[in-house]
């Protein structure tokens, strides 16, 4: 039985077309939450960012690719820092580099410059382009997520070389956003069962993304939206159809989880 349901939001809950969440999945959430069903956002998108749902309630949230999980009243579940030495090193590269970097602590972020693609992903998630402030800023603070702005042809030197201790959570290929080596939103997931006392058996997790393949692998049923990559769906227990094609009550009807 389904006790806990986790979603990611762009692309998922909300269209990339309208940056709306359908109505459809509205009344299904409503719904879910009437039947006794825990809601659970999961995102890469930092608290501050979580703009875009409206008046729709969950019980919890794993934000920034599970670096920072809390609950619906903003109790911390769990934290977890990209170690400094990572951030120094980082800083020390940028001198010499021309990657935008966004860095975000807790409910802050900033960025080192602005270009055309950070203007790019901008529009397309609907958010503001964040406040420009000096590289050094980072030093003086714990950073849960930074996002750089580069393509996976330089993954390796960065990952190898400046960020040993982290990872990226790629879902476009104009940047990534990147955290701690262990952080996931799989990790997201069993931080906040553990709080709540729930099994992984009875979780359902929804994604169309690159950072959500770890979710969509772990939870005790994995839906990939049908507007998601074939790579995204292949890592899915299912495929539904997209977000924009009432994606997310059709699945829950498919698994008998709405009537």
């Amino acid at each position: 039985m389904i006790k806990a349901i986790f979603f990611d939001i762009d692309g998922t809950l909300v269209s990339f077309r309208t940056h709306t969440v359908p109505e459809s999945t509205r009344k299904a959430l409503k719904q879910l939450h009437e039947q006794g069903v825990k809601l659970f956002i999961a995102t890469g998108r930092p608290k501050l960012l979580i703009n875009n749902l409206d008046d729709l309630e969950f019980d919890g949230y794993i934000t920034l690719n599970g670096a920072h999980c809390f609950t619906a009243d903003y109790h911390d579940i769990y934290k977890g820092s990209i170690p400094p030495n990572d951030i120094e090193q980082l800083v020390s590269y940028c001198k010499n580099h021309d990657y935008p970097f966004v860095f975000v602590h807790d409910n802050e972020w900033f960025i080192t410059h602005v270009n055309a693609d950070v203007e790019e992903i901008s529009r397309l998630i609907a958010i503001p382009v964040p406040p420009v402030r000096p590289i050094e800023e980072a030093l003086q603070t714990d950073i849960l997520q930074t996002m750089g702005y580069f393509k996976a042809e330089a993954d390796e030197e960065i990952f190898r070389q400046v960020l040993p201790h982290c990872e990226p959570m790629r879902w476009h290929p104009l940047f990534a956003d990147i955290i701690a080596r262990g952080n996931s939103k799989s990790r997201g997931i069993d931080e906040v069962i553990a709080y709540y006392g729930l099994r992984l058996e009875e979780t359902m997790a929804f994604g169309d993304g690159g950072n959500d393949i770890p979710m969509l692998k772990h939870a005790g049923i994995g839906v990939a939206m049908g507007n998601a990559s074939p790579e995204i769906q292949a890592a899915a227990d299912y495929v539904t159809t997209s977000v924009d094609d009432d994606g997310i009550l059709n699945a829950l009807r498919h698994f008998k989880i709405l009537a």
